[in-house]
């Protein structure tokens, strides 16, 4: 019997291994395929395969003119105001809902919890002629406030990570600050929200990550090239001729560049967020 369950143990050792090497391949070939087409020029890519190495690998030529005529510049700054201002009013409005639904009790709560469910469940896509209707009558089409609205408005998961981390802090501290005569608000804001840092921290890694990589709210509003999020200026290089993905991949790979610098910076405080986040909520 020992020995069937060492022979099993093995087996189940070797498939866990093999299904481990095989999702990190299926992962990293797109990576390196891109980072070896960023560096080849357009004659080099045309008579190359994708996984042949470039020539060189300080070639970087097709980085400039990404940068330059993509205008990667504008593009960075207007994704920066739109992530920065979708984080803070996100977290803020989140965090204040998800007070006012657990804290207080009044008619319609349960029903108020359910509908922000129920919109949770239904598809972006199936709603989007409604609200291009209502950006189009408001006159928020090519405006970066009637972009950020939208990705605001859709800010539904944070409620529930907001909702389920006050699941966790007591009562008693809102009742003992409320007899030493704090406010309401003084409550959310010297006691509750000071406790919200992993849920918080959680929020902004989840919600940035879908800021910054959104793409269809970005290039059905934001029709303009001066108001260009990074997620849409890559498609500079595409036609109807054809696509110049040596360019393409220059510039996935300077996208690339300001999240992996804030991972790399802030990663103990994403890990520690996350999984406080997860464990309390």
């Amino acid at each position: 019997m020992k020995v069937k369950r060492s022979i099993g143990g093995v087996i189940f050792d070797i498939f866990k291994y093999v299904m481990l090497i095989a999702a990190s391949v299926i992962a990293l070939v797109p990576v390196v395929v891109c980072v070896l087409a960023a560096f080849k020029s357009n004659e080099e890519y045309a008579a190359s395969s994708v996984l042949d190495l470039p020539s060189s690998f300080v070639y970087f030529e097709n980085f400039k003119i990404a940068w330059e005529q993509a205008n990667m510049a504008r593009c960075f700054l207007n994704t920066a105001v739109v992530l920065v201002v979708v984080l803070i009013v996100s977290v803020f409005t989140g965090s204040m809902l998800a007070y006012v639904l657990n804290r207080f009790k009044f008619p319609g709560r349960g029903a108020v919890e359910n509908l922000f469910l129920f919109a949770s469940l239904l598809p972006g896509i199936a709603m989007q002629v409604t609200i291009y209707e209502i950006m189009q009558s408001l006159g928020f089409i090519n405006h970066l406030y009637g972009y950020m609205i939208v990705l605001m408005g859709t800010d539904i998961i944070s409620i529930y990570i907001f909702l389920q981390f006050f699941e966790n802090l007591s009562t008693s501290l809102d009742e003992s600050a409320i007899m030493d005569g704090c406010t309401y608000f003084g409550v959310f804001f010297r006691i509750l929200f000071p406790l919200l840092k992993p849920a918080i921290m959680t929020s902004l890694v989840l919600k940035g990550v879908s800021v910054y990589n959104e793409y269809y709210a970005s290039n059905l509003y934001l029709q303009l090239p001066e108001l260009k999020t990074i997620s849409t200026a890559l498609y500079t290089f595409t036609g109807p001729y054809g696509n110049q993905y040596n360019y393409i991949c220059a510039g996935v790979l300077i996208t690339i560049i300001p999240i992996l610098v804030f991972f790399l910076v802030f990663q103990k405080q994403v890990y520690s967020g996350m999984a406080s986040g997860a464990v309390k909520g």
